[in-house]
């Protein structure tokens, strides 16, 4: 099997580091916080902890490495670890630019290395069976996605809620509607401080003529984490918290009649995102094959997201 090194075991970076060690991939960890590292140790005590990325980067016995730190960070780590010859799994988002994300999709590319993004939610087994059923045609034509993420903080003093909530949720988009948009529309309320978006609401345009619609905040008095998608035949409600895909088979005729057939659960279950998240990249390395949630597929977010902190309001 092959072995990857997780480099950052703090807030995100633990939950990769304990996937990979119960996948029984887990080569080596990297922290730098003495602290973090001394955590480690206790709990792993047959992996080997280092301080600096370099140790790992040169590592024969290391296939792939994982990255798990500040995103400002990403660009760097990650192309110090493609160029010497590793294959990379970077946490979202990405890179902090559009620019630096194509730079190390071509250098994956040039040192013929697999590149893949964090992009949790892609790997939901829900978001896969609401996937099967659009391709199935089992609503009809998509027309609309609504997706909201709201709750109660973490309130970030860097990136706005944007950047912090609605990145998975972008790649879902993408990966759903099968197109990148041509249009957007984004407006956003600062509320406590004065230059970071604590609101935001984005609408997306794709060619196909699919409008979806995002609506992120971490000053909201409850949780909801909800995908509604409206169809010619039918619509599917995805409730994150519950863990269920409900298809709707109703909708508005010609004559402009509302028609009605119930609607049925067609998901509903416990699952590991991340365990199958973790699975797809060792595959891909040892497959040589290109991941679901690829470097193209980052870079996309990412100009969405740089498109839209640059429109009015946002």
């Amino acid at each position: 099997m092959k072995k990857v090194a997780v480099v950052g075991a703090g807030h995100w970076g633990k939950n990769l580091v304990r996937t990979f060690y119960e996948l029984g991939a887990l080569g080596a960890v990297v922290e730098a916080s003495e602290t973090l590292r001394e955590i480690v140790k206790q709990q792993y005590p047959n992996v080997p902890v280092f301080d600096s990325v370099d140790v790992v980067k040169e590592s024969h016995s290391i296939d792939g490495i994982v990255i798990a730190t500040p995103a400002f960070t990403h660009y760097d780590l990650a192309k110090q670890c493609l160029l010497s010859g590793k294959d990379v799994f970077i946490e979202k988002p990405m890179t902090l630019s559009g620019k630096d994300g194509e730079e190390l999709v071509n250098t994956a590319r040039e040192n013929q290395r697999i590149l893949m993004v964090g992009h949790l939610l892609m790997y939901q087994p829900a978001i896969q069976e609401m996937k099967r059923v659009i391709d199935a045609g089992g609503i009809g034509r998509v027309v609309t996605l609504h997706q909201q993420r709201l709750k109660l903080g973490i309130v970030r003093s860097v990136e706005n809620v944007l950047w912090s909530f609605g990145v998975h949720d972008l790649a879902v988009f993408l990966y759903l509607v099968g197109e990148e948009p041509v249009d957007m529309n984004c407006t956003g309320q600062n509320i406590i401080q004065p230059s970071i978006e604590d609101d935001v609401y984005l609408h997306l345009t794709f060619p196909n003529g699919v409008k979806a619609h995002l609506h992120t905040s971490w000053l909201y008095p409850e949780v909801v984490r909800k995908l509604t998608i409206i169809g010619t035949e039918g619509m599917l409600v995805y409730d994150e918290l519950a863990q269920s895909v409900a298809l709707h088979k109703k909708g508005v005729r010609k004559d402009l009649s509302i028609w009605g057939d119930g609607s049925e659960i067609i998901f509903q279950g416990e699952n590991q995102p991340l365990k199958i998240e973790c699975e797809h990249f060792l595959h891909c390395m040892e497959t040589r094959t290109t991941p679901m949630s690829d470097g193209a597929n980052g870079v996309a977010v990412l100009k969405i997201l740089e498109r839209a902190s640059n429109k009015e309001g946002v």
